[in-house]
């Protein structure tokens, strides 16, 4: 007796999860028809038609019109069974954040840059921000909101939804984003780092046989997020891709804002490349100067971008090598930088097997500035998509596969 009831809750989780699966690819536009599921998911054609025929009948996924096929019956085209639902979203920055409504597919609309002192902490900050988005909310239809998203610039424990020591966010450590969100808006609320959120923004719109990617984003700090089979890889403590500290020979014993030296913000990052050109005498003093005379095509600003990059990509060959992904993305202001990107493309060439970049993209991120925005829009409505499940009676829910903070309910 004991034997039979534990298969059948296991079978029940097996069911909630590949629903919740099915949900977030639906909710990304990854899939859009029931074999494109089955392709992707890797089940059988029919438990993915009784897992939509379910959630078809429960109102979340809704089926309509035709695509086109190779071949015989035509497909149903999938979509969200509330198409008109949203979520705002922002993705912070050290004096601006990025804003928009985001849409299922990767869609975003009404996208602006705002002000934003990240140095003024959570409690002055978070209210303005709280009360620019509710504005954007009620623009849009505040009562078809159904989840707010917040990408932040630095190391985000999940479960708490809370920036953990984050060195340049004075005053975040620990301070209960999620919650305090979810309290002001009584929507489903993700929060996540910058790096995971623009991985994700960015897989959302590229091809489908692109399932395993690195984004790497390169400002003022370096982070990265890892796709594998189509998913955000978190690690087993949410530290997965942080690659800012790693130790490499180009940095010395240049202190870091960790506390350790020879790290590799120590000499690629922005902050990085500020320091080294006013010690070289350049009057510059922020990233954005950098940048600007390194457009200009300022040789000693070039020189430093171009080793920036090397040093980048020097840390970014091993870990090509030892995951063999579809793509490595580059995003952030120093990707709009051609040496910089020149020189990372350069050393991946150069330090990879040439099995592992035989089929290799390397390229700028499609999305641009809109790519944490857009990720951290996709993970709100996929929390959302959790929390509706739930909600209608989708027992033992496998919430970890829909997004940062699901378990949480407001």
């Amino acid at each position: 007796m004991t034997e039979i009831s534990a298969r059948n809750r296991q079978s029940a989780k097996g069911s909630s999860s590949l629903a919740a699966r099915v949900l977030e690819l639906v909710a990304s536009g990854q899939a859009s028809s029931r074999a494109e599921l089955a392709a992707l998911l890797g089940a059988a054609p029919s438990t993915i038609s009784l897992t939509v025929g379910q959630l078809v009948e429960r109102g979340l996924i809704a089926e309509e019109g035709t695509q086109s096929s190779t071949g015989g019956r035509p497909r149903k085209v999938l979509r969200l069974g509330g198409t008109d639902e949203f979520a705002v979203a922002a993705d912070l920055g050290g004096r601006h954040a990025r804003i928009g409504v985001a849409l299922p597919g990767g869609r975003l609309e009404k996208v602006s840059t705002v002000p934003f002192v990240i140095a003024d902490g959570p409690e002055q900050a978070l209210p303005r921000l709280a009360d620019t988005l509710e504005a954007l909310a009620e623009e849009h239809g505040r009562d078809r909101m159904c989840g707010v998203g917040l990408s932040l610039p630095g190391p985000v424990d999940i479960r708490s939804g809370a920036a953990m020591l984050p060195s340049r966010m004075p005053g975040w450590n620990r301070f209960p984003v999620a919650t305090w969100l979810e309290e002001r808006f009584g929507v489903p609320t993700a929060v996540d780092n910058d790096a995971n959120c623009m991985a994700m923004g960015e897989h959302t719109v590229r091809p489908a046989e692109h399932r395993q990617s690195i984004m790497v984003k390169i400002g003022s700090a370096i982070g990265a997020g890892v796709i594998v089979d189509g998913r955000l890889y978190r690690g087993a403590t949410g530290a997965a891709g942080d690659i800012t500290h790693i130790r490499i020979d180009g940095a010395a014993d240049i202190p870091c804002s960790c506390g350790k030296t020879g790290c590799l913000e120590t000499v690629a990052s922005g902050a990085a490349l500020v320091r080294i050109l006013r010690e070289r005498g350049a009057d510059v003093s922020s990233l954005e100067d950098v940048v600007g005379l390194a457009a200009d095509a300022d040789p000693e600003a070039t020189r430093a971008v171009r080793r920036a990059g090397e040093h980048l990509g020097q840390v970014l060959a091993a870990n090509v090598n030892f995951f063999n992904p579809d793509a490595v993305y580059l995003g952030g202001i120093l990707s709009t930088l051609e040496p910089f990107v020149a020189a990372v493309r350069s050393q991946l060439y150069d330090s990879c097997h040439p099995l592992v970049t035989e089929h290799l993209t390397i390229e700028r991120a499609s999305l641009g500035v809109d790519a944490g925005v857009v990720g951290a829009g996709q993970f709100a409505l996929q929390r959302a998509m959790a929390h509706a499940l739930r909600n209608v009676g989708g027992t033992g829910l496998g919430v970890e596969h829909l997004g940062p903070a699901a378990h949480r309910t407001p």
